[in-house]
């Protein structure tokens, strides 16, 4: 019998009463009475934290039962007899997968929202659960609140789906939907620390490497496709400047920060990085820490999540679904995935956005560096207006390959008259039925 089955009340394990742990409880309070009119009555009875005495005097700590066992010892919720179900809220692979082989182990039900534990290890972890009879679910993984992993796993079960694309990064949407009403990176990157949605590292946000993994626990459900986070191009938004959204504006776009995998025989094509998004794609309609995902399907069609994806109360909202589907027994529908390699060389149109030192023949040398790899220039943008010692302007290609382009701008960093490397940055095509 697994874990929990026995008893009418689920007993919850949380590790991690930080944001999304405390609204966790908060949540769980406000459906209390409805779950047990339900029968599925669900109580938290242990908390691991470090501190245990700061928690506990958090104001969200007086939605926790007073029964419960706070503790600093981790061991005394992964194996204990009053836990069905452990939900890790905590994030990062060291020590906590080890953590949560005990909790399988030992026969408890897990939930979790970390993704690179899902991206990195779920292959092992779900043999793993599936050996001990117990579940382990993780809707929180991605997008927060928006339930695009049930809705791929379970209501796009019957489709064959050939990509994804997406916001999948509410911090670095925060970021680049505010530049996009005229704010400094630096000023409003400052903005989403203050309120919690980045880190006061930042990178894992604004490098791409939260997107990528995401990207990668959606590629396994979608596209049935096992893929490393290591092998997936990820690229910074901190290069992306106040300049690059005027140039986008003229070019009927804005710039966000973009997930993108998609099938193509036996590898997948995938990429995070900012991209340049047509104003008519529903990508672009997407702001402050809104996520929005995409599927297209060859018999459903493009089908779109949207919603909050960062903060507390949306997060808790999926954790809890989880811990109610466990309470349920409800069974997720699993698909095999196959391991598949990765390629991050597509072709599609692209910007460049060079800073100079003006002089004679540039445009010359730059449409040389790209002839010579065989790209054609589509467009040449340049506004009036800046120091001809650090001029800004702007060449767009007609569709190329991403590793040729490469070696182009390899070259033309050597030119002597570049201030700055260039920045590179995809445009997505709307109205080919491929490029959403």
């Amino acid at each position: 019998m697994a874990a929990g089955e026995a008893s009418k009340t689920l007993r919850v394990g949380l590790l991690g009463f930080g944001t999304v742990g405390s609204s966790f409880a908060e949540v769980l309070d406000a459906h209390r009475e409805r779950l047990e009119d339900a029968g599925s009555a669900v109580v938290i009875t242990r908390v691991f934290n470090r501190g245990v005495e700061r928690k506990k005097a958090h104001p969200k700590a007086s939605f926790v039962p007073a029964s419960a066992q706070w503790t600093e010892n981790v061991d005394e919720v992964l194996t204990a007899d009053d836990v069905d179900v452990v939900v890790e809220l905590m994030g990062g692979l060291d020590p906590i997968e080890g953590w949560l082989r005990t909790a399988l182990e030992a026969g408890k039900h897990v939930v979790s929202a970390n993704k690179q534990l899902i991206a990195y290890r779920g292959a092992a972890m779900f043999e793993l659960a599936a050996k001990q009879g117990v579940q382990l679910l993780y809707n929180a993984a991605v997008a927060g609140g928006v339930p695009v992993i049930p809705g791929m796993a379970q209501g796009l079960s019957g489709d064959i789906i050939h990509r994804i694309s997406g916001i999948v990064n509410g911090t670095c949407n925060f970021i680049l939907s505010s530049m996009e009403s005229g704010a400094e990176y630096a000023t409003v990157l400052k903005e989403a620390q203050r309120l919690g949605y980045a880190e006061a590292n930042p990178s894992a946000d604004v490098d791409g490497f939260d997107a990528r993994a995401k990207l990668c626990v959606l590629a396994r459900i979608a596209l049935r496709a096992e893929i490393n986070p290591d092998d997936v191009p990820a690229q910074t938004i901190a290069r992306v400047d106040a300049i690059d959204f005027a140039y986008a504006k003229e070019l009927g776009c804005t710039v966000r920060q973009v997930a993108r995998a998609e099938l193509d025989g036996d590898t997948v094509r995938a990429a995070v990085g900012p991209a340049l998004v047509p104003k008519s794609s529903p990508i672009a309609w997407s702001h402050g820490t809104q996520n929005m995902v995409v599927t297209s399907g060859r018999f459903g069609g493009d089908v779109v999540f949207s919603g909050h994806g960062a903060g507390g109360h949306p997060t808790a909202v999926a954790v809890l679904s989880d811990v109610i589907a466990v309470a349920k027994g409800s069974s997720k529908v699993r698909m095999p995935a196959r391991k598949l390699k990765v390629s991050g060389d597509v072709t599609a149109p692209f910007y460049l956005r060079f800073v100079v030192k003006d002089k004679p023949g540039i445009v010359a040398a730059i449409a040389g560096a790209l002839a010579k790899e065989d790209i054609n220039i589509d467009a040449i943008l340049q506004h009036h207006g800046h120091a001809s010692e650090r001029l800004p302007f702007v060449v767009t290609t007609e569709p190329c390959l991403s590793s040729t382009l490469e070696r182009a701008v390899t070259e033309m960093t050597k030119l002597d008259f570049m201030h700055d490397p260039p920045v590179v940055m995809r445009i997505l095509v709307v109205d080919d039925p491929d490029n959403i």
